[in-house]
């Protein structure tokens, strides 16, 4: 009986391998994610569930392809199939055997390359791995979110041997393209219709997000959507895979982080808040929470930036979610909040654009939204405002910027606000060494 069940998978997998070596992969839109260059590396692509991570494994595949290597060379292998169930690591060898059976030309003979897509479902899948790394002449791509692995682990789980590309969700960019509408090569210089055109779009997707199933969907649907994936993300994510036994206190911390976005979480704050309403949680408990709820993608915080780590550990981290439709699904104020969403979708930008980010605190007392350290180690200060009509409201963002200017030079000093005309309101006063920006201008560049 159990040979039989064997045989019947062994089946499965050379089936599935065949079938895959046949499919051309359709058109796809790209996205913007990079992958290094790094041979006989293992890729681990991570973030959000339905971020696109199994989309991007494809386009990579796809990439490939175009690049003149042989469609048998590549393979794209999904274990989320309920016929794989139950299957055991040393069974993963079965997949690396049944390839070089039907393609027996490349073994040894020329690199290969392997995309294996929800391969954490497999216990005991990174000694695979690294058995691949080793013996064979196969580059690996692998990804997953699932409740047995998450994220970081995927390349922790490979001891340093992976590099690491994270997926987020539609950047304004990518949903420019998804909806059809040509991004411009040098977005300062538009015409006014154009220009119009894209604001208006900017302006929608703050509103709803970049998640691509929730593209194009009503308010409500998108609102059911956006709540469904939270919560799978919460019990299969944080629930499951950490044994989370205190709901009351993960589902309680989950509506605080989501609610109120762009705001300072103080850790001792909430945890007396929690005990004042009768809900037994320790600190430690919290930390460890909030840490799950990263590493799942749901939150991105934001700690003090200075060179002192009592500093930072010391002051509450600012926390955004990683993607600004999320903010309406859980803000329970009822009003448009565009200054949050403006401010989550420049921190997702930042991220998605490799740098090193926190916030600062002037000399004066005042807050500047983001310092942003690209990979090439140039400081941005980033202020961000949505609306820059009102007089005081301009001098009140300005008079922060002056005050951090001294003691971070030579920064770039950067106003992001939400339309062209706020920018053109504001060039009488704008102060020496600050730039303003329209965001969406500022999102489009290369």
């Amino acid at each position: 009986m159990l040979s039989s069940i064997r045989g019947h998978m062994r089946e499965v997998i050379r089936q599935k391998i065949a079938d895959a070596l046949a499919t051309t992969p359709p058109p796809l839109t790209r996205r913007d994610a990079r992958v290094p260059g790094i041979p006989r590396k293992a890729h681990a692509v991570i973030g959000m569930r339905r971020s696109g991570k199994t989309y991007f494994l494809l386009q990579c595949l796809a990439d490939r392809l175009a690049a003149g290597v042989p469609r048998e060379a590549l393979l794209y292998f999904s274990f989320e199939d309920e016929r794989l169930a139950g299957m055991e690591s040393g069974q993963l060898g079965w997949v690396l055997e049944e390839y070089f059976t039907l393609c027996p030309q490349f073994r040894d003979r020329r690199q290969v390359t392997f995309f294996l897509d929800e391969i954490q479902t497999v216990p005991g899948w990174e000694t695979f791995i690294r058995r691949v790394l080793d013996t064979e002449k196969v580059d690996v791509f692998v990804s997953g979110s699932s409740a047995r692995l998450l994220s970081r682990e995927v390349a922790t789980a490979l001891r340093g041997r992976a590099t690491e590309t994270v997926i987020f969700p539609f950047g304004f960019r990518e949903v420019l393209r998804h909806h059809g509408i040509e991004v411009p090569e040098n977005p300062k210089f538009v015409p006014k219709a154009e220009r119009s055109r894209l604001e208006h779009a900017f302006g929608d997707y703050l509103t709803s997000g970049g998640f691509p199933e929730a593209q194009s969907l009503t308010a409500r649907d998108r609102m059911v959507l956006l709540q469904g994936y939270v919560d799978t993300c919460i019990f299969r994510d944080v629930v499951e895979r950490h044994a989370i036994t205190n709901v009351v206190a993960l589902r309680r911390l989950e509506r605080q982080l989501l609610g109120a976005p762009a705001s300072h979480f103080s850790v001792n704050k909430f945890y007396h808040d929690l005990r004042s309403q009768g809900v037994p949680v320790s600190k430690d408990l919290l930390h460890q929470m909030m840490a799950h709820l990263e590493d799942a993608f749901l939150v991105r915080f934001v700690p003090l930036a200075t060179s002192s780590e009592r500093k930072r550990q010391v002051n509450p981290r600012k926390v955004y979610p990683v993607d600004p439709a999320l903010i309406p699904a859980f803000d329970r104020s009822g009003k448009a909040n565009l200054g949050h969403a403006l401010g989550t979708a420049v921190l997702i930008e930042l991220q998605r654009r490799g740098c090193e980010i926190g916030y600062v605190l002037t000399p004066g007392g005042f807050e500047v939204d983001f310092s942003a350290t690209d990979p090439e180690g140039r400081n941005t200060l980033i202020q961000v405002a949505a609306d820059l009509s009102d007089p005081a409201t301009r001098e009140r963002e300005f008079r922060t910027l002056r005050d951090t200017l001294p003691s971070h030079r030579p920064a770039q000093t950067l106003l992001l606000t939400l339309t062209s005309s706020d920018v053109q309101a504001t060039q009488a006063d704008v102060p020496p060494g600050v730039t303003v920006r329209a965001a969406w201008e500022w999102m489009l560049e290369a």
